[in-house]
């Protein structure tokens, strides 16, 4: 085990942790404060590894900023779900509203490469037609990006990331096949399949962002089944294994245990670089651009703390929407006992998946949902069992000996986008003196129709497969989006199409938090590829002129 990396930054000194060699180091090129280089990005997971990787690869310089740790997974994963926890976002945030969101390991992540250190790796593309939800389908907004060039974007991202799944994908326009072969599928698994086909439904293996075969300094996946909590091995393809590596190696700098607090801005309204807190002292690091990719929360919270004179109600707020429209999507399931053991921890956690009800709208509800396979660790399911059926002691004990028969299906829902469910910043200040933030939030009479919808169907499936105890776990959410909305005008969003702010110019968002509308499959793959596009629109925009470097 090497030295604490949450105790001293491992990113100093001109080098860099190799990741996939024990003890090795790789050169990095540092900057000082006073260098002005072309581009602060302040996040290094699914929205900012990409873009720290590209813009580097352009030629431009770049600073990454991450407050987590830099991990070096062969060496500081251990095979425990409490020790992983080091991995989660939990900071103090307040929580309020009719349905307060449960913040930390599942939507949000503390560490190099961010939440997909701890992802569960599930890579799926927007139906099309969710681009253009309000015009097409009646509900939430459109987004200013047309799906054919998402699209393109979605192609890059996978083959980046070395997606492993099926032959051919049965929802959705056609896409090349996957870079790599799907998984075998375990027991879990193969319950979805027979409740899928016995209700008539269409099911694959998940597309997954872990190896199933060998890929440079990287192995197959080994099937242990600890993906959620940090890959030992360094199979899952992580920000932190892929375009990390690849911006370090194309020049860029990444500070880790780098905490930003503020962007500063200038009297010509032009962002001039960012405060961060850092080996016990606040800095100040020069840029000619700022990219926010902090995700839901932390993007507004920054941009809300870096308000000044001109902008007292944050930076990018003059459509009074930042911080507005926080979405998450609902993560109900059912869960039953089966005859036969399971076994449902080995292999990733979602090995199959239905979306059918994404691509169904003869429903009482707007929005979809699907289905996925699931296999939670003995700690995680014993959590499910106290909170969902209110068990504990003896009885406890005798439901959790029944653990290798266990089986479950799990939602990942559309929640529609709602004014009243937002971020704002509180007076309670946390260990670094910024406001902690204040996250409200209250489903809607869809999103709850859409659930009792989604928690009927996970039954009669898993009945259909034989699967007796059936209970229902009916209050879990994930994966955050919005807060700061790309839309078409100043008007009605914070950003324009390029991820660019209104208000500042050289002030860019590019996470979740720009999504309009969120969709009812997991989003890590979109906000990959929407950072792709995103550097690339940069580039474009900086040859004809409209991009100070």
């Amino acid at each position: 085990m090497s030295a604490d990396p949450m105790a001293t930054p491992r990113g100093i000194n001109g080098q860099a942790p190799d990741v996939f060699h024990r003890g090795r180091w790789i050169p990095m090129q540092c900057h000082r404060d006073t260098d002005e280089v072309d581009f602060v990005v302040v996040g290094t997971g699914a929205g900012g590894g990409p873009l720290i990787a590209r813009l580097a690869e352009m030629g431009y310089s770049v600073v990454g900023f991450d407050a987590g740790a830099w991990f070096r997974p062969l060496e500081d994963f251990a095979s425990d779900e409490t020790s992983q926890s080091q991995l989660f976002w939990t900071d103090n945030r307040l929580v309020t509203g009719d349905n307060p969101i449960a913040m930390g390991k599942n939507n949000s992540g503390k560490a190099v490469g961010g939440s997909t250190v701890h992802y569960a790796m599930v890579s799926l593309r927007f139906r099309p037609d969710w681009f253009l939800s309000r015009t097409k389908l009646g509900y939430g907004a459109d987004w200013p990006v047309d799906w054919r060039e998402m699209w393109r974007y979605y192609d890059i991202a996978e083959r980046d990331l070395a997606i492993s799944g099926p032959l051919t994908y049965p929802w959705g326009p056609r896409r090349p096949r996957y870079p790599y072969r799907a998984h075998e599928i375990n027991a879990a698994g193969e319950v979805l399949a027979r409740g899928a086909e016995a209700m008539g439904y269409d099911w694959v293996e998940t597309p997954l962002a872990t190896l199933s075969a060998p890929r440079h300094h990287a192995p197959s996946c080994v099937y242990r089944g600890f993906c959620r909590v940090g890959c030992s091995t360094n199979a899952k393809q992580s920000q932190l294994v892929t375009y990390i590596p690849r911006a370090v190696k194309a020049g860029a700098e990444i500070r880790d245990l780098a905490m930003v607090g503020r962007v500063e801005v200038d009297a010509r309204d032009r962002a001039t670089g960012v405060h961060y807190f850092r080996n016990g002292s606040w800095h100040f690091q020069r840029a000619k651009n700022v990219i926010v990719a902090g995700y839901a929360i932390e993007t507004p919270r920054l941009l809300l703390n870096s308000a000044t004179p001109r902008f007292p109600d944050g930076l990018s707020n003059s459509s009074g929407l930042l911080g507005r429209y926080l979405m998450v999507q609902s993560n109900q399931a059912v869960f039953g006992v089966s005859d036969e053991m399971i076994r449902w921890n080995k292999g990733p956690p979602s090995m199959t998946i239905t979306e059918h009800w994404n691509y169904d709208d003869k429903k009482d509800f707007f929005g979809g949902y699907c289905w996925m396979s699931q296999g939670p660790l003995p700690v995680e399911w014993s959590g499910a069992l106290s909170s969902g059926r209110n068990l504990w002691g003896q009885a406890l004990r005798d439901e959790m000996s029944r653990y290798n028969h266990q089986v479950g299906l799990k939602m990942v829902g559309e929640m529609l986008p709602s004014l009243d469910n937002l971020v704002t910043l509180s007076a309670e200040r946390d260990q670094y003196g910024l406001p902690v933030p204040l996250i409200s939030y209250s489903w809607l009479e869809n999103d709850k129709r859409m659930i009792a919808h989604a928690l009927d169907k996970m039954q009669q499936s898993l009945e259909s497969a034989g699967i007796a105890d059936c209970w229902r776990q009916e209050n879990d959410t994930n994966h955050l989006a919005g807060t700061a909305r790309m839309g078409f005008s100043q008007q009605d969003s914070v950003v324009d199409a390029d991820c660019r702010s209104w208000d500042i110019r050289n002030l860019w968002v590019c996470d979740g938090s720009v999504f309009p509308t969120t969709g009812g499959v997991n989003p890590s793959l979109t906000i990959t590829a929407l950072a792709l596009r995103t550097a690339d629109r940069i580039q474009t925009l900086h040859r004809q002129g409209q991009v100070t470097i």
